[in-house]
């Protein structure tokens, strides 16, 4: 049997947790997060790259992310940590179109109080020996960006979480959702029933099916992604910042002595999420070779070494992604009691310490931000989504990710 609570959170992936911990917090503990893994952490969460970077378009996005920032400080000084490395990051612009959009995020820097600071030539090749920035426009560089290893980010916030009173059941799959008069009630799983107040869905690429268990239907659609890591090349060190160009929409990091290089696609693959069953998760991404080999090309002319360098891994999966790119944080007014924490994005991850503070505000502030109403579901409730123009939309989401 599960225990009765106030709240229940479904999913633990890094969203899940990390909003637990956040609730946590504020002092609203008595959370049960289910997972139907054997762990937290297992699924979406484990196959992300693990950069957190701050610079953003806006003062409300740099603020959030400078949020999980000071959470992943926050929890690497606990006994279990996410592995936070707080190497900093470069941004390199290739054309004066792409320099311009970079002094508009650092006013959007400045006015956040993130430290940044454009570096020339010289000094951006101190910082990456091995890279080429003889045809940069313009780097920019966050000494307090870095990155971290997911699944130790999701461990962590579940010790922390459990420490201060959540509890946690794996290898449990959500059935239904008992609603009384409307609102939710108590949930069945196949380990049986539990009741509570409140159902916060953060069930990552199964959360339009859990929202169809409370008679909501939003869209959240499955984007690919990919990365991959190469064997240790020589010249990699763990101090190194992390990178994006994007330009090139590639993104990179040191991994393991090799370089990990991840990107967008200008032609993405998504899924309807009616296309799969509640009871799986997507299909398995098929890693697209030429895909990856056309991030390996793009990015030879920064970083010469890195053609001949033999792909050890490859990291994909399924982010979620919504029509128009911003989250979904709060209660559902059709279904009082029934709360959203889902469509990162592709920011799960490196978004959950915000995305928990987002979520507290949400529920519990009277008077929430309009940065956090505007993130509200019930701006996809009231009508039946026009599913095919949805999913382009989203998908033009994640192809335009690096857009000015």
């Amino acid at each position: 049997m599960l225990p009765n609570s106030e709240i229940v959170i479904v999913g633990g992936g890094a969203v899940g947790v990390g909003c637990a911990y956040a609730l946590a917090r504020a002092g609203h503990t008595d959370v049960l997060v289910i997972e139907r893994g054997d762990d937290v952490g297992t699924v979406t969460t484990a196959q992300g790259a693990g950069l957190c970077g701050q610079v953003r378009d806006s003062v409300e996005r740099t603020r959030l992310a400078m949020h999980s920032v000071a959470t992943f400080r926050e929890l690497q000084r606990s006994e279990v940590p996410p592995d936070w490395h707080e190497v900093g990051s470069l941004r390199v612009a290739l054309s004066e179109r792409r320099a311009e959009e970079f002094r508009r995020m650092k006013a959007a820097a400045d006015a956040a109080g993130l430290e940044t600071e454009f570096l020339d030539r010289a000094e951006a090749r101190r910082r990456w020996p091995l890279m080429n920035f003889d045809a940069t426009a313009a780097v920019l560089w966050c000494p307090s960006d870095g990155y971290m290893t997911p699944r130790h980010v999701a461990a962590s916030y579940r010790h922390n979480a459990a420490r201060l009173g959540v509890r946690f059941a794996t290898a449990t799959a959500l059935e239904g959702i008992e609603l009384r008069q409307g609102r939710v009630a108590g949930i069945r799983t196949n380990r049986g029933t539990a009741e509570c107040r409140t159902l916060i869905n953060a069930a990552g690429a199964n959360a339009y099916h859990v929202a169809r268990l409370a008679g909501l239907e939003l869209p959240i659609f499955p984007v690919r992604h990919e990365y991959y890591v190469t064997v240790p090349m020589e010249g990699l060190t763990p101090d190194l910042p992390c990178f994006r160009v994007p330009e090139l929409t590639l993104y990179g990091r040191v991994r393991d002595g090799g370089l990990l290089l991840g990107g967008w696609e200008p032609r993405s693959l998504s899924q309807d999420p009616r296309s799969f069953s509640p009871d799986n998760e997507p299909p398995p991404v098929v890693t697209d070779w030429p895909v990856l080999d056309g991030f390996e090309a793009s990015f030879t002319g920064l970083l010469p070494t890195s053609r001949p360098a033999q792909k050890s891994w490859v990291g994909k999966g399924w982010p979620t992604f919504t029509p128009d790119g911003r989250f979904l944080i709060g209660e559902c007014s059709g279904v009082p009691g029934f709360v959203m924490a889902c469509g990162c994005n592709a920011h799960g991850i490196s978004g959950s310490g915000g995305i928990g503070k987002l979520l507290v505000e949400s529920l519990f502030d009277p008077h929430p931000g309009d940065y956090v109403r505007s993130l509200s579901p019930n701006r996809f409730l009231g009508s039946t989504p026009d599913w095919s123009e949805s999913r382009r939309q989203a998908a033009h989401v994640y192809e335009t990710y690096y857009g000015v």
